[in-house]
């Protein structure tokens, strides 16, 4: 089951990098937009580093996307740079208050 998880998450995430990759650069992702308010979501956590919310299409009976406000290059785990440390160890703490339920 481990396996087919791993796979899973590599699968999504060079789906991910690609239609990132295709897209250009400096026009902004459905994220951008849900950041800057120009789309609706469901939000469950938000501080000036970061956006959690409601997944559109769930895939689990609880499925939260977690988001740093500002992407300076870290457009995947793949894409991680020293530099990005602070923003994933947030993303990281920010996960567990939002599955404690305690934003």
């Amino acid at each position: 089951m481990l396996t087919n998880c791993c796979h899973l998450l590599e699968v999504m995430a060079s789906e991910k990098e690609a239609a990132l990759a295709a897209a250009p650069s400096d026009s902004p992702t459905i994220f951008d937009k849900i950041i800057n308010k120009q789309i609706p979501a469901n939000i469950v956590y938000e501080d000036e580093q970061v956006l959690a919310f409601r997944d559109i299409a769930p895939q689990a009976p609880t499925h939260i996307l977690i988001i740093p406000k500002l992407r300076d290059g870290l457009v995947g785990i793949s894409a991680a740079e020293e530099r990005h440390c602070e923003i994933l160890g947030r993303l990281l703490y920010t996960a567990k208050l939002v599955a404690k339920g305690r934003p």
